[in-house]
């Protein structure tokens, strides 16, 4: 009888162990433009055909969260990643949640959050190495956009939007909320057609420090951050 009952104890046991097992939940991401992905370099040559390219997009992903009901139920411990046009692995992060976790909801900032701006420059993704570090004092660029625009005026029709800034009135960090299936894979899109749809590239084609300009510029990349049906 006591055997059959430490058996039992035993079952229950390995049953909460398994209960607890994490698994791998994905987040692909997918810079459109044109309708079209940027992450496949033939598609990269074939739009020298366009009017608008674009030839450098980076930008900070950070403090990813899920939600179920409105309430938070997971967050990251790892705070920034960096996802680089040169680089397509980066456009796949990669987290660790319970096996069995319910969520309707992802949540994720688009920059790098103000403490860890007045923290100065770090390592690994944040590091200045990667182009995306203004000064202690201006703190990281969230958002480079860069390319070539037939309306564009500037020298040789190029375009800058170096977007940032931590400080008010100039804070640039964005929270994007999707609403999302509960899966162990979910794609996002990143639709820069909804961007230029939007910005005046004869006028406004360039950004280059935290300003008034570069805060609009943040709440409207917002609207081009899209879950992949």
């Amino acid at each position: 009888m006591r055997n059959n009952i430490l058996i039992g104890i035993l079952l229950l046991a390995s049953g909460s162990i398994r209960a607890q097992e994490d698994i791998l939940f994905e987040l692909h991401f997918e810079p459109l433009l044109h309708n079209t992905s940027l992450l496949v370099e033939n598609n990269r040559e074939e739009f020298a055909s366009y009017d608008l390219t674009v030839e450098t997009l980076k930008f900070y992903l950070s403090s990813f969260e899920l939600y179920n009901d409105g309430k938070p139920v997971f967050s990251t411990i790892q705070n920034c990643y960096l996802l680089d046009l040169a680089d397509p692995d980066s456009w796949k992060i990669s987290l660790t949640i319970p096996e069995k976790l319910s969520f309707d909801q992802l949540n994720f900032q688009l920059g790098v959050d103000s403490l860890t701006n007045v923290s100065g420059a770090m390592g690994d993704d944040l590091d200045p190495v990667n182009g995306m570090y203004w000064t202690w004092q201006s703190g990281y660029i969230n958002f480079k956009l860069e390319g070539t625009a037939t309306t564009c005026p500037a020298r040789n029709n190029r375009f800058q939007y170096h977007i940032g800034g931590y400080q008010a009135p100039f804070e640039s960090l964005q929270t994007i909320q999707l609403p999302v299936n509960p899966n162990s894979k979910i794609s996002i899109t990143l639709n820069l057609d909804t961007i230029f749809n939007e910005v005046n590239l004869s006028e406004n084609y360039k950004i280059m420090s935290p300003s008034e300009s570069s805060t609009i510029f943040s709440k409207l990349l917002k609207k081009a951050f899209v879950i992949k049906r």
